[in-house]
């Protein structure tokens, strides 16, 4: 069993909801995002932590990922924008052309633009490093994009929450959607396997599910179905890490379907507050870090 040491980085009313590991040569550090102070954090190697309000208190910074110039790149799901953060902690947004949009994943793809979900209007978006924003829309309504990733096959891929499904998207913006067994899955968190699928969480099923390229999907249920995961991150050890949000625990889940998963008992304080964890990133040295909203940081070494 992994060990676990809990960080201090908020107070227990910020919220730290996801991570990302980045930045320009030489400054990688943990970036993390305070999404109910409108701020953004860094954690960096040596253990110090920097916080970074951004211009405006209820922007609700949501999910953060590391852009191709060395930047860190988030949403802005209060007031539909896309935030950008150097090293410093100098931050710039960028407003989206939909009113309302709610951005929600973000991350870089292969034509070196930041690509990121709309997941109240239904739309993909493109963003370049310039901040000119190009919106695809999506084929469903009220389908709730919500996590993307660059796939292997030089496409981006997203989980439709409410419409149960993933989506393709080429960078020409031609979608394809492919809807996962169970009804209600709703999936959120997607990452992409060692093994070159696709692994998502099933926050309404409490399952993992493993998609190919071309759309055949294989779920497995996890042990306490009502665990509600969130996110999930593929690791160094070739395994594929998750968060389950109403046990307080982390996952792990081999490519054959194995399953193992880690109390988040030890990083709880003692007025017994839930942990809720939910973001997941491993830094340049292979350890876990998980965003827990009670103002935490779990870090796990294996």
């Amino acid at each position: 069993m992994p060990s676990l040491s809990p960080i201090r980085v908020s107070d227990a009313e910020a919220g730290p909801y996801a991570v990302a590991w980045g930045g320009g040569p030489g400054a990688a550090a943990l970036w993390f995002t305070l999404v109910h102070a409108g701020a953004v954090g860094r954690l960096d190697p040596g253990g110090r932590v920097a916080i970074h309000p951004l211009d405006a208190p209820g922007c609700a910074p949501s999910l953060i990922t590391p852009g191709p110039d060395g930047a860190l790149w988030f949403t802005r799901a209060g007031d539909h924008r896309i935030g950008r953060i150097d090293d410093a902690g100098r931050a710039t947004s960028f407003p989206l052309p939909t009113p309302e949009a709610g951005p929600f994943g973000i991350v870089t793809g292969p034509d070196g633009a930041l690509w990121f979900t709309e997941s109240r209007a239904d739309r993909i978006g493109r963003i370049t490093v310039e901040g000119e924003v190009e919106e695809f829309p999506l084929p469903l309504a009220g389908a709730f994009p919500s996590a993307i990733v660059a796939g292997p096959d030089g496409a981006l891929w997203c989980t439709l929450n409410q419409a149960h499904a993933l989506a393709r998207v080429t960078v020409d913006g031609e979608v394809t959607v492919h809807p996962l067994p169970t009804e209600g899955a709703a999936p959120v968190g997607l990452t992409v396997g060692a093994d070159g699928t696709l692994w998502c969480v099933e926050i309404g099923a409490g399952q993992i599910a493993r998609m190919t390229l071309d759309g055949r999907a294989t779920e497995f249920p996890l042990p306490d179905r009502d665990c509600r995961p969130h996110a999930i991150v593929a690791g160094p050890d070739g395994r594929c890490w998750f968060t389950e949000w109403a046990t307080a625990r982390i996952g792990a889940i081999d490519a054959a379907g194995r399953i193992e998963e880690f109390p988040l008992a030890e990083a709880l304080p003692p007025d017994g507050a839930p942990a809720e964890p939910h973001g997941l990133a491993f830094d340049a040295e292979g350890t876990l870090h998980a965003a827990l909203e009670i103002g935490l940081l779990a870090r796990y070494r294996p």
